[in-house]
């Protein structure tokens, strides 16, 4: 089955009736820009056919959602502040729904339910994915993709704990297709760029599993800042590389953490 037949299939499961509507966003992999992108750098990510889909419909109140894949559900009041949930995935739906309501945007009552097939933990931006269905289907579709993008970041920044970049949801929220999409992430101004003529994307599947609120991720994040600190610059965007080498005898990367220190110069 589909994403939007699962999730067809549990909403009436749940509520006894179709859904109104359905909303989607992709997953994505990364042509080039590893962990620039909080650095204020420049990412060629593409969306790809991989998906999460939200089915909607009416609510009296408050927001209940269903996640087919998990066989649970979460339910909440559309108030703000919103709170933390117990379940980890529905903290996603959480904080997508209490950033747009922070920033002004109307979010009626609802009842949703989610399926996808972006793999999870495979690098491919299942959360982000999630989060913009969500997004999309909260708000309908009345935001524009910067907008929708940045809220979204800032759910699983805040909300969520992962302090990720942008790059993940903006091209959920605004890829094309056969284009990548040049992202500048300082300006957030984002271009598409098309792809060869015939051209084929393949994504393999190392079968290795990771989840950024583990704490690796936020670490390397912090480690940037640290290093972008010692060098006197904002991000490390700004960093050239005759500046990296005049300095770098300072910086010493340990497995764990990166640490200042007075060591000699291990360039040679």
């Amino acid at each position: 089955m589909t994403p939007r037949d699962r999730a067809t299939a549990a909403f009436f499961s749940a509520f006894g009736e179709q859904p109104a509507r359905w909303f989607q966003a992709p997953g994505r992999v990364n042509l080039i820009g590893e962990h620039t992108d909080y650095n204020d750098g420049f990412v060629l990510p593409i969306a790809i056919n991989r998906q999460t889909v939200a089915a909607w419909g009416p609510a009296s109140g408050g927001v209940t959602v269903v996640a087919a894949d998990a066989n649970d559900r979460d339910a909440f009041a559309t108030a703000p502040p919103i709170s933390r949930a117990d379940l980890a995935w529905a903290n996603y739906v959480r904080g997508v729904a209490d950033e747009p309501l922070k920033a002004g945007y109307a979010i009626a009552p609802a009842r949703l339910a989610i399926a996808g097939d972006v793999p999870l933990g495979a690098g491919l931006s299942s959360s982000a994915s999630l989060e913009v269905a969500v997004a999309l289907a909260l708000t309908g579709v009345a935001i524009d993709p910067l907008d929708a993008a940045r809220l979204c970041q800032r759910a699983e920044n805040l909300f969520v704990g992962c302090n990720c970049g942008i790059m993940d949801q903006m091209v959920s929220a605004a890829g094309a297709a056969d284009h990548a999409l040049l992202i500048d992430c300082r300006s957030l101004t984002r271009r598409p760029v098309p792809l060869p003529p015939g051209c084929a994307i393949v994504v393999i599947d190392s079968s290795v599993r990771h989840a950024n609120t583990d704490g690796g991720y936020n670490a390397r994040r912090a480690e940037c800042q640290r290093a972008a600190r010692h060098y006197g610059v904002a991000a490390l965007r700004d960093l050239d590389e005759a500046g990296l080498m005049r300095d770098a005898y300072r910086l010493v990367t340990y497995p764990d953490a990166m640490i200042l220190s007075p060591v000699r110069d291990f360039r040679g």
